[in-house]
């Protein structure tokens, strides 16, 4: 930070000493008024550098890693569990807002190497297949147009499932995009939560939808949300994606978020009934050799092995960037995105339409959430001996669960990282060496 401002200063006060030699030789008013431009511009370009190296360095904001897009509020399904308010309503992305939105994301100082583009928030497939190959083509375009050394930028779609075509199919191949789909497990699980608008299951939809990316040899991870009535079968839950050749799973919990306001797993008996399912299911994956990746076990497993390198959680700022259909534009827990609030009155710290992400850091909103949530992350990390594999948590669980980010605990903590590390570490110690 010092070095590269040095340099600036510099350029900047060589600028002016060139300004004023102009000055002192020019004869006649009509001389100083036709100073080179582009010394003008460069003075002024060092002096926008110089700020905005200071807000995005000082704070240490980023690497950007994932943006967050919404290309629809709408949602086919009306799941029981779901956190977003507006999933009746047809709003969607213009693709004329593509342009704008990257060209800010390739001009800020926040890209390193590359990032992932997901579509989410909504059912991203009741959006025609037209639309995501316009947009990809118009970001790969901007992307070779404005960067000399383009950013290797994947994407991918968090689906539900129930629309997958082989057209999809197709598009998924040509488009190379990662593709991700819920399904909570067999269907006497899955229908109690995931059902149309009209109250009727999806499973057999999702299985339809899950067979075709099969058929094509495309590959997929199964998000499947954990409630109270699921802890009571893991060997099914196990058995069902097992025998259905569904090969890498992750399991959500029931969160407290959004207008999903009570969970089933905060019930007081709850804790030890999940502790028993995953000491189940993990039992199971060792058993049969791994036949399914559970991203719980695996994630955790390498961070407890990556120990001492820093973390990189919702609480990092603009680690990820979250945008709405109508160019709204937050950062931290993508959850955050379309919700109100009685403390901010929402997470919004601009629209991409009329300002960019360094004016956003220095709104007053932004530094007093910046300020909330990163007192809970240093106070997660003063308290919790769990820290070195978690990194503060998620943000929008410590609001929506606690009504603060300036706390710790929530049953994201409690179940996925506490619980889990608990399980796997014996593992670890004993292939190290440290337990017998």
């Amino acid at each position: 930070m010092v070095g590269e401002t040095g340099v600036m200063v510099g350029e900047t006060l060589a600028i002016i000493i060139e300004i004023n030699e102009l000055w002192n030789h020019s004869k006649a008013t009509a001389s100083i008024l036709r100073f080179k431009e582009s010394i003008v511009i460069k003075m002024l370009k060092n002096i926008t550098n110089f700020i905005d190296n200071f807000f995005f360095k000082k704070d240490k904001f980023g690497p950007l890693r994932l943006v967050v897009i919404q290309p629809t509020t709408f949602c086919n399904l009306d799941c029981s569990y779901c956190y977003l308010p507006d999933r009746k309503s047809r709003y969607k992305l213009s693709l004329d807002l593509l342009e704008p939105i990257f060209k800010k994301i390739f001009s800020s100082r926040l890209v390193k190497r590359g990032f992932t583009v997901v579509w989410h928030a909504g059912e991203p497939l009741t959006v025609p297949i037209s639309f995501y190959k316009s947009a990809h083509n118009i970001i790969e375009q901007l992307n070779q147009k404005v960067n000399p050394n383009p950013y290797n930028i994947s994407y991918s779609v968090q689906t539900n499932g129930t629309l997958i075509t082989q057209a999809w199919c197709d598009f998924f191949q040509e488009y190379d995009l990662k593709v991700g789909v819920s399904i909570d497990g067999p269907a006497f699980i899955h229908d109690n939560y995931r059902q149309t608008k009209t109250g009727r299951g999806t499973h057999a939809s999702t299985m339809r939808g899950i067979s075709l990316l099969q058929k094509n040899n495309i590959h997929f991870g199964i998000i499947a949300v954990l409630t109270e009535k699921s802890l009571d079968y893991p060997d099914e839950i196990f058995n069902f994606f097992r025998e259905h050749k569904i090969r890498d799973v992750g399991f959500n919990v029931e969160e407290i978020e959004g207008i999903h306001r009570s969970s089933s797993l905060a019930k007081a008996d709850v804790q030890e009934r999940y502790r028993h399912f995953m000491e189940r299911l993990y039992k199971l994956v060792k058993e049969t050799k791994g036949s399914i990746r559970v991203r719980e076990f695996e994630d955790t497993k390498r961070l407890i092995c990556s120990e001492g390198k820093k973390i990189q959680g919702q609480g990092t700022p603009f680690s990820m960037i979250n945008i709405a259909y109508n160019g709204n534009f937050s950062t931290f827990s993508p959850e955050l995105l379309s919700m109100e609030s009685s403390t901010y009155g929402n997470f919004i710290i601009g629209n991409i339409l009329h300002d960019n992400f360094e004016s956003a850091v220095k709104t007053d909103k932004f530094q007093r959430i910046n300020r909330d949530i990163q007192a809970g992350v240093n106070l997660c990390q003063k308290t919790c001996q769990y820290f070195s594999v978690c990194g503060g948590g998620a943000p929008s669980n410590k609001y929506f669960e606690n009504g603060s980010f300036r706390t710790t605990e929530t049953l994201y903590c409690k179940y996925t990282i506490k619980t889990i590390a608990d399980i796997v570490l014996p593992d670890i110690e004993k292939d190290l060496g440290l337990r017998s």
